[in-house]
């Protein structure tokens, strides 16, 4: 990435120069590494004033006795050289005026080519032209000195990331789809990966199967992790995810039902903490939850989570679709309790991907308080009317053929697909900033979040993504400076661990612990104010109800379950989405958080059909 100096002394980066490493200064694959000190600045401001031959070869002083004035790639000049009277097509660019260029090219062209063949094309705002010249003509044009450069006319290459939809745009991951940098590994812990569809190109790089439950067939039988994994990185034209380069590791931890043991979801944490070295995993994400409301005093699934992100891993957790309307739901499953994860709630774009204004939370977005005070989610994403990958004869599909759109995709809506915009968004701000922590991707991701100002308070937390504006934040504050003095190494040296003892002895007495996090001079340059964040990011007031230390816990169904988190409850609409049109919609992300039959217990299968400890999918 070129680097540029602002004003200010920060440093920007782009696609042409590329990120240097410590203490160097430009590094990329045109001019060298970078980090030579002046005489390496020398010789590339040579390399920019002088032409190419002269570089290459000295003294050289070309074909007709004259050294090249203008620039040259040295393959260009080389193929000249060797090839005189081979044909070049070939951008002009001059010094002076579109007339006097044209004049030279003119000047210099073959007696093979006419004049008329010789010039193609004049660029009336600048003094360029394309030309077709032999490689006489390339050398005797590149001795004038009142040409600046001559350059291969070389064809563009097109990315192939494209969509059709609309989410892509209002969280900003369009401007990486032609990026060249390595994206991490993203892991998908769900119900399986379709791995031979097109939309992931060969990516899945590891199929784990985690689940103990019977009824789950090969692949993915739900449907609902190939749709996250499509969000999160799929590349088919026209569908393409927020990380198209990533790599994907899916960990199967779903039944057909999409239905989940908690255990399993904790052996996939453990499994991905052992080999994310192996695969490159920097990212994974969880588009589920479990049913049994939690603290993270206790809870495995938090503690499971917490070790990835302590390992490096960051974790990206669904809200869940148990909003109430009128107001906060709360957040009391786990992972997307844990006050260190990223939770991510779904945002209704409400007819544009440009205009923020009017965009407010998904009605069934959950939000609120944890059983521990924490404010959640951090950051929302586009999570209504989306569309993506299933595959044929998914249980999904069977259960809504209404939101088929053709075979092979689907029309969804839940915080389950929120997550995975947020996941692609973590693997592409750690392409371009690769020595950054868990903690300052969710800094990064939170101080350029876009503020919605319709939205209720806390309902989107401190606003939409902007992907790409996260990735080029010059600096990441860590949103987990507060919760850092409590990190400590693991009894048994297996690594850092969460002494929730410790802090949760530190909040009771005193209530202002959290202020920490938010006093990093650099949070004021956030679009949303971040005093008021500060001061609801986490209240003593929900311990109230926590009743974390109530006996009730003793009573807690500590049932091994969890599943998919989608939204049941949304209705089948016609948005009128301003770059993707959309007609019925179902939100996928389990049956958790609904009280489908009006017996009182949310998300609980019908009591035919008992489930075997169920866990959640938002």
């Amino acid at each position: 990435m070129r680097q540029d100096r602002s004003s200010n002394g920060a440093l920007r980066w782009s696609a042409l120069w590329g990120k240097p490493s410590s203490g160097e200064t430009r590094s990329s694959a045109l001019w060298g590494k970078g980090g030579r000190g002046f005489l390496a600045t020398l010789t590339l401001a040579t390399a920019l004033a002088l032409p190419a031959g002269a570089l290459a070869g000295g003294s050289d002083e070309g074909y007709y006795g004259r050294q090249l004035r203008a620039f040259v790639p040295a393959d260009l000049e080389q193929a000249a050289r060797a090839n005189p009277g081979r044909i070049f097509s070939v951008i002009v660019q001059s010094r002076g005026s579109t007339g006097s260029v044209a004049s030279d090219v003119d000047d210099a062209a073959d007696a093979t080519l006419t004049k008329r063949d010789a010039l193609k094309r004049r660029f009336s705002t600048m003094g360029t032209v394309s030309a077709k010249l032999t490689g006489t003509a390339v050398l005797k044009l590149a001795s004038k000195k009142s040409i600046l450069a001559i350059t291969p006319d070389a064809p563009i290459v097109l990315s192939g990331h494209t969509s059709t939809e609309a989410w892509p745009y209002a969280a900003s991951v369009t401007r990486f789809w032609g990026s060249s940098a390595p994206a991490p590994t993203i892991a998908i812990v769900d119900s399986g990966i379709d791995a031979n569809r097109a939309d992931f190109g060969g990516r899945v790089v590891a199929d784990v199967k985690m689940t103990q439950l019977a009824n789950n067939s090969p692949g993915d039988g739900r449907g609902h992790g190939t749709f996250v994994a499509g969000i999160a990185a799929g590349g088919a034209p026209g569908k393409a995810g927020a990380s198209p380069q990533s790599k994907i590791v899916s960990i199967d931890v779903m039944d057909d039902k999409g239905m989940a043991m908690t255990s399993d979801v904790i052996a996939a944490a453990d499994w991905i903490l052992k080999n994310k070295d192996t695969y490159g995993i920097r990212v994974a994400n969880f588009s589920l939850h479990s049913s049994t409301p939690a603290s993270i005093l206790w809870d495995p699934l938090d503690a499971a989570v917490e070790r990835l992100w302590f390992g490096g891993v960051v974790v990206v957790a669904a809200a869940g679709n148990y909003g109430v309307a009128g107001g906060p739901s709360g957040v009391p499953y786990a992972p997307g309790n844990d006050p260190f994860v990223i939770t991510v709630g779904a945002v209704d774009l409400d007819g544009s991907a440009r205009n923020t204004r009017d965009d407010q939370a998904a009605p069934w977005s959950a939000y609120g308080y944890t059983l521990d005070g924490f404010s959640k989610p951090e950051i929302a994403a586009p999570g209504r009317y989306m569309v993506g990958p299933i595959p044929a004869g998914a249980t999904l599909g069977l259960e809504k053929p209404q939101n088929l759109r053709g075979a092979n995709y689907m029309q969804l809506s839940g915080t389950s697909f929120a997550a995975p915009i947020v996941a692609g968004a973590a693997a592409q701000i750690l392409a371009a900033n690769p020595n950054w922590t868990p903690d300052q991707v969710k800094g990064a991701l939170m101080i350029t979040a876009k503020h919605l100002p319709d939205a209720a308070p806390l309902s989107v937390g401190v606003g939409e993504i902007d992907a790409a504006a996260a990735a080029n934040a010059w600096r990441a504050p860590n949103a987990n400076a507060a919760l850092g003095r409590f990190v400590t190494s693991a009894s048994n040296g297996s690594g850092k661990v969460f002494d929730a003892a410790s802090w949760a002895s530190t909040a009771r007495g005193n209530a202002s612990w959290a202020s920490a996090s938010w006093s990093d001079a650099s949070w004021a340059s956030a679009s949303w104010a971040s005093a008021s964040w500060a001061s609801a990011s986490w209240a003593s007031a929900s311990w109230a109800s926590a009743s974390w230390s109530d006996a009730s816990w003793a009573s807690a169904s500590w049932a091994s379950s969890s599943y998919e988190d989608n939204a049941e409850g949304e209705p089948a609409v016609s948005p009128d989405l301003t770059l993707a049109p959309a007609d019925d919609v179902y939100a996928t992300e389990l049956e958790v958080g609904f009280d489908l039959d009006g017996d009182g217990l949310v998300g609980a299968p019908p009591a035919s059909d008992p489930p075997p400890d169920p866990l959640t999918l938002p």
